[in-house]
């Protein structure tokens, strides 16, 4: 048999190696969004199983495994950390196709704006502020309320014509 000329085909199975074909850019644009939904419920179970069997491996490998679940001990996971990262980006792609199915067009984005501006309130006058209502009102004070003591103004004045007088001499 000859040997497959991309190297991900070597690490998925056959099933897997259709569903990400299904994933590139030729086999991809025709798809509906049920069949994207289904693509991708399908290359997430396999993402789940490859991640769950890469996960078991590295347990095994550093020896914190009860059992293996071979007949022998895993030596190496790096062909299934592989194949988890290939059904992840077919997992990405399809995601951005179903984005790109859902996403508003501009003539719709256009048309909601247009709409939001007709609902919008016409008037432009500002409000008139605080009015007397039912007769007069106290206004705020603009004051501050608290005051300060006109003895520590006077201290304050003295030391800085104590420090000035300092640095004249």
């Amino acid at each position: 048999m000859n040997e497959p000329s991309n190297p991900e085909d070597r690490l998925l199975s056959v099933a897997e190696r259709e569903m990400v074909a299904q994933t590139r850019p030729p086999g991809i644009a025709g798809r509906s969004k049920d069949e994207l939904q289904a693509l991708g419920k399908r290359l997430r179970q396999a993402r789940n199983r490859a991640r769950r069997i890469a996960r078991q491996q590295s347990r095994e490998i550093s020896g914190k495994a009860q059992q293996p679940r071979g007949a022998i001990p895993a030596r190496d996971n790096t062909g299934t950390e592989a194949k988890a990262q290939v059904l992840v980006d077919a997992l990405q792609r399809v995601t951005l196709a179903m984005r790109k199915l859902t996403a508003p067009t501009q003539a719709e984005l256009t048309r909601k704006a247009a709409e939001r501006k007709r609902a919008a309130p016409t008037t432009q006058h500002p409000e008139p502020g605080r009015t007397a209502k039912q007769g007069m009102a106290r206004k705020a004070s603009s004051r501050p309320t608290v005051k300060t003591d006109p003895r520590e103004i006077g201290r304050v004045s003295q030391a800085v014509k104590v420090a000035q007088r300092k640095r004249d001499r």
